[in-house]
């Protein structure tokens, strides 16, 4: 099933998502869905509060579908440990349309859950740290224009509104 992409302002982004307590078939089915709809979106990523479920879970690919192998599962994650930084382009399927320079760590280790319920730590440079931060940061209520200086946030903000009100943000 494809889900929405849920956009800033929805609550479902700014609150910390329930953690995953129940490891089952349907909480595998929801990763797949999750795949299946950050592909269509064309994101490396994507936290369950993106698609309105307020879930510790968020699925990443930086192949974007074409390298299945390289598909990562995050259930319950925590960054355990960063090194170094990096300051890129970083844009968010919850804020389309919009990008900024965005200082994170160069190298991110997470330990999180699979979908078994088994924890595992993973190490990720450069997109991949980008990535389980980004990720991580929707899980806890935070989006990446937090990591902004706040003139370039509240533009963005801003900008957004402007859309809304025009009926421009769906």
């Amino acid at each position: 099933m494809l889900y929405p992409i849920v956009k800033y302002p929805e609550k479902v982004l700014d609150k910390a998502a329930a953690p995953v307590k129940v490891f089952d078939e349907k909480l595998a089915e929801l990763a797949n869905d999750m795949f299946d709809s950050m592909y269509k979106a064309h994101g490396v990523g994507l936290a369950a509060p993106q698609i309105g479920v307020s879930m510790h879970i968020a699925v990443v690919d930086l192949t974007v579908g074409e390298d299945p192998a390289q598909r990562i599962v995050l259930c319950n994650p925590t960054i355990i440990e960063t090194s170094g930084t990096q300051s890129m382009e970083e844009g968010c399927l919850s804020l389309p349309g919009f990008h900024a320079p965005c200082v994170r760590p160069q190298k991110a280790i997470v330990k999180a859950q699979d979908l078994k319920g088994e924890w595992f730590e993973m190490t990720g440079e450069d997109l991949l740290a980008r990535a389980f931060c980004h990720e991580t940061d929707h899980l806890n209520g935070r989006l990446f224009i937090s990591h902004l200086s706040v003139l370039r946030r509240d533009m963005i903000k801003r900008q957004i509104k402007r859309k809304i009100k025009a009926g421009e943000w769906e």
